[in-house]
């Protein structure tokens, strides 16, 4: 016995809105053998533009039923049946979770007449409920109310279940079968072509956008990951609803993929991605010459557009580091802002310190640009050589002075002897610190991967 449900509501996720209408077709897999339909008062303002667009007002629904008081009718319903409507993953994650407010579990197999629709009936030029009944003959006098769709779904349903030849419907239903969760715009085919690769993928919109870049150890894992449980949040219905094909890109280890996915995020800056958009470096070390003529060094917050001597995760990671130089190169801590008070210089070169006038300003930014110096010189050299997308090849990331150079494959066979003949075989790409600090957090756990370059 199938459940055919359509609903309307107050917005578009279930866990800030409300159901105000809901209508259910017993369906025996031949024909409609009950009905049952109510107005429901979701406990909150419908919003103009869907009272427009379904004709149900406040008025209307003001001396409706509470969903807590159908419950267990709507309940008695579905337990046991097959959860059947246009866009299943839409109307069963309101139902569910309205039903759970209200004490009860909801656990269903499910079938959506969009997907079916188009492996059944392939060839339309659109697959909406309205369209695909205009384009079958099917008459809806009520659309966009529960009724009315949920009768002009049910004629739909009866026409796939004769014309499925091929047993679409029962492949569906099969315990193994993990199509009902997919998105309702994205054809099985793009998850089963996935392998189980590191790698990062791509979910695109229906004009081919990239609207969400991922990494993955496992690809096709990762990605069915996004379409299981009923998470009824505005942000993932709107997602799901979004995606239309999936792209991907193997990747030799784990780390090529974190690395790929940040660079992708940066150049794609796709709609529903979050963190690595915002990640940027908390404090860095820079310097500029004062009217004296002074080179001053300064820890400050990172600056988007100025390249630092060195970027810092922390302010006391700065500070240690400036301290170190003053005391290394003889540098004065008032030009490098540690000692900002207006007592005597406490340098421990006192009588060279240049913010007493003891120093001249070419003879200063001559330490100034030996602790440069050092610093760049300390500022690490070494790749990462790892496995390849093949067992005949080489994954390889280069960090050149404690910056991001860029990764690529090489030949099980090529020597890495010489840093040039390597940046000669990887692709550059733009880094940032959040790159830098996974490489070579990586680094520290696998020394044994690690190839140094004086």
């Amino acid at each position: 016995m199938y459940a055919i449900v359509d609903i309307e509501t107050t917005g578009g996720h279930a866990n800030a809105n409300g159901i105000t209408e809901i209508a259910i077709c017993i369906h025996d897999g031949v024909q409609v053998v009950k009905r049952f339909d109510t107005l429901i008062n979701p406990q909150r303002e419908i919003p103009i533009y869907i009272q427009a667009l379904t004709g149900i007002s406040n008025d209307m629904v003001a001396s409706a039923p509470l969903f807590k008081e159908v419950a267990h009718e709507i309940y008695q319903l579905l337990e046991g049946r097959i959860f059947v409507a246009h866009n299943v993953n839409f109307d069963y994650s309101f139902v569910r979770y309205h039903l759970a407010q209200a004490g009860y579990d909801l656990h269903c197999n499910k079938l959506c007449t969009v997907r079916l629709g188009r492996k059944i009936m392939p060839g339309f030029p659109s697959y909406s409920l309205g369209k695909l009944c205009s384009q079958l003959g099917i008459v809806n006098h009520s659309r966009h109310r529960a009724a009315g769709d949920a009768e002009a779904t049910a004629a739909l349903f009866t026409m796939l279940l004769a014309a499925d030849a091929e047993k679409h419907i029962a492949k569906a239903l099969k315990q193994n079968s993990k199509e009902q969760v997919l998105p309702a715009n994205l054809p099985k085919q793009y998850v089963e072509q996935l392998p189980y690769m590191p790698g990062v993928y791509y979910f695109h919109d229906s004009k081919g956008k990239v609207i969400y870049v991922g990494k993955a150890k496992n690809l096709k894992k990762r990605v069915c990951s996004h379409f299981t449980g009923n998470n009824p949040g505005r942000q993932r219905q709107e997602f799901l609803k979004n995606i239309y094909s999936i792209s991907y890109q193997i990747c030799g280890t784990e780390l090529i993929a974190f690395v790929l996915e940040a660079v992708e995020i940066k150049r794609l800056w796709p709609q529903y991605n979050r963190s690595l958009k915002r990640f940027e470096q908390g404090y860095a070390l820079y310097d500029y010459i004062d009217q004296r003529g002074y080179v001053r060094l300064a820890v400050d917050k990172h600056r988007k557009h100025q390249m630092p001597l060195y970027a810092c995760n922390s302010l006391l990671e700065g500070y240690n580091l400036l301290n170190q130089l003053i005391d290394t190169f003889g540098l004065c801590p008032k030009l490098c802002f540690i000692q900002k008070n207006n007592a005597e210089c406490n340098s421990i070169h006192k009588d060279a310190c240049a913010c007493c006038g003891n120093m001249s300003a070419d003879d200063y930014n001559s330490r100034v640009n030996l602790a440069v110096e050092s610093l760049n010189e300390a500022l690490p050299t070494f790749a990462i050589r790892d496995e390849g997308r093949t067992i005949d090849e080489h994954s390889c990331i280069l960090i050149e002075k404690g910056r991001f150079y860029g990764m690529g494959y090489i030949s099980h066979y090529f020597k890495t002897e010489s840093l040039q003949q390597l940046k000669e075989q990887l692709t550059p790409y733009p880094g940032n610190d959040y790159i830098r600090n996974i490489v070579s957090g990586y680094a520290a756990r696998f020394p044994e991967r690690k190839l140094l370059f004086v």
